[in-house]
């Protein structure tokens, strides 16, 4: 094994990162098959007196995970739940059963929405149950459906760009679905995507078009059955874990966010774990989306929930990104989006006492980047209270924190790397601001004033952890650097509004503006820009 001064190479540090993943899913096959083969017996005579399939637990459906920055739901009471509702006078005792937030954004993936009360006698009937759940012989079981949204934006100052262009332009997104079952054993999945961005002033973001795709793709099997499922899933899939600050399907793009490799993923009532290798897709406009071969991404995830309303989330996860990175870059402190191999060790205390709120996450990465050491780390953390007033005003304060690097020469690399994350939600809906090298004071409020319509103000003050170091947007892009620390830290102050009317069961509004003030260190980079966004979006899923 080679190594330098005590450190372990690149390449012999993947091998053994990888073998080591490879260990612990080879470890859960075996347990799983172990646990098979000793109850076959048992399991044989079962299926040959079983004519069918109790279909009521299946899926077994994973449950979102729980955000920051959450709210605690008022008690249901009588209410217009829809603005539909409203008009018809159409006033109802408890919130509709629905598989899907009366909000216009979701993270989860369509693949983990749950239609299993269908099989209740006496359900809430709708116009799109014929398509969910249809019986094939006693053993299949066959469900569609999709979603489709349009989005008008806004930005002045678009992205501090030096020359104060605007730009004004639509998007559009379209997902349908298939997903086929036998028993609770085989799963499989297939979900299409058409992303299109009409009449932009600028380019479109990477974010903005992918012309007819596939989102999801993958089988699913079941391995065990060890106090709740295990299951192998391979193909291309979309992750989401944990607060989504370091992997998200991130909604508010118009692509959203896929990966394409193996995950192996036991639910239990107390604990989930899981276990993957991945590499995420590469967005071709144009053409079949392919996986990034000079990419790897795996992990380890656990879940524990001691009780009700509590949550501990411990993680191991690894990147191998082997992009070159131009010695151009190099030399000017850029070399965040290639040449890396970086580890995270991450844990997260979650939940609420009554109506207190509270979480706590911490990072820790190390490993090597375009030949220097890393070592950096993220905190975020936060309190929250329900107010016992009318509209359940939820009010959080929180601080975010991630390292910077003063010196790109010093043979150390301290930025925190933010892997793949849902920035937006926490950092300020204008983008302009991600998880690296940054300070970030913030509060949110959210109301409630009717059952269908939804408030969320937040105010963000901005400091970059180093003064020599970039700031990088929420796609971890680098957008502005002082080199020589003399722009000062404040990048600014940002606000966000946000209002999300629920139209009816299947349609959502949003209505949202955001500005971001610039500080000291805009100013002095970008004298007079000031940017803000307004948008509007219409939300359709079935």
């Amino acid at each position: 094994m080679q190594t330098t001064k005590g450190r372990i190479t690149r390449s012999t540090g993947a091998a053994f990162v990888h073998y080591s993943l490879l260990c612990c899913l080879t470890g859960i096959v075996i347990l799983a098959t172990q646990s098979i083969f000793a109850n076959t017996a048992a399991g044989t005579a079962a299926e040959q007196n079983k004519t069918s399939t109790d279909w009521s637990s299946v899926p077994p459906v994973t449950s979102p995970p729980k955000p920051g920055m959450f709210s605690r739901p008022a008690a249901p009471q009588a209410g217009y739940y829809s603005i539909l509702d409203l008009l018809t006078g159409n006033k109802q005792s408890q919130p509709p059963v629905s598989p899907y937030p009366r909000f216009g954004l979701m993270t989860t993936p369509q693949f983990d929405i749950d239609f299993r009360y269908l099989e209740k006698p006496g359900h809430e009937t709708d116009i799109f149950d014929p398509v969910k759940r249809i019986p094939i012989a006693d053993d299949w079981l066959l469900s569609f459906g999709g979603s489709f949204w349009y989005r008008y934006m806004h930005e002045t100052d678009s992205r501090l760009n030096e020359n104060g262009l605007n730009n004004d332009y639509h998007l559009i997104r379209t997902r349908l679905h298939a997903d086929l079952w036998y028993r609770d054993r085989v799963r499989l999945f297939a979900e299409f995507i058409d992303a299109r961005s009409f009449d932009p002033e600028l380019a479109p973001s990477g974010i903005d078009r992918n012309h007819t795709d596939m989102l999801n793709l993958f089988a699913d099997i079941k391995v065990a059955d060890v106090n709740g499922p295990v299951y192998v899933r391979v193909g291309r899939q979309e992750l989401l874990y944990g607060s989504q600050r370091l992997i998200s399907t991130l909604d508010w793009a118009n692509t959203r966010r896929t990966f394409q490799g193996v995950k192996t993923f036991w639910r239990s009532d107390t604990i989930d774990l899981d276990a993957f290798w991945v590499r995420p897709m590469r967005t071709e406009k144009g053409d079949f989306d392919n996986w990034d071969t000079k990419q790897n991404f795996w992990g380890l995830w656990g879940t524990i929930k001691p009780r009700p309303d509590h949550l501990i989330d411990l993680y191991y996860l690894g990147l191998d990104n082997r992009h070159t990175v131009s010695d151009a870059n190099i030399a000017a402190g850029n070399i965040m989006r290639g040449d890396t191999i970086v580890h995270t060790l991450g844990g997260r205390l979650a939940g609420n006492f009554d109506r207190i709120l509270y979480e706590l996450e911490g990072m820790y990465q190390f490993g090597e980047r375009s030949g220097l050491d890393v070592s950096a780390f993220a905190v975020a953390t936060g309190v929250g209270y329900q107010l016992p007033l009318p509209m359940n005003p939820n009010i959080w304060i929180r601080y975010d924190f991630a390292s910077g690097d003063s010196n790109p020469q010093d043979g150390r690399s301290n930025t925190f790397n933010h892997l793949f994350p849902f920035g937006h939600y926490y950092l300020g809906y204008i983008d302009l601001v991600g998880r690296q090298n940054v300070h970030d004071i913030n509060a949110q409020i959210t109301l409630k004033p009717q059952p269908w319509f939804t408030f969320i103000g937040q105010y963000h003050r901005y400091y970059l952890a180093n003064e020599r170091d970039f700031l990088y947007n929420a796609g971890g892009v680098p957008l502005l650097r002082d080199p020589t620390g003399q722009s000062g830290s404040h990048i600014g102050d940002g606000i966000d509004f946000l209002a999300n009317f629920h139209i009816a069961r299947h349609h959502d509004v949003i209505v949202g503006y955001s500005k971001l003030f610039s500080g000291d260190f805009i100013e002095n980079q970008r004298p007079g820009i000031n940017s803000d966004l307004f948008y509007v979006q219409y939300n359709f899923r079935f």
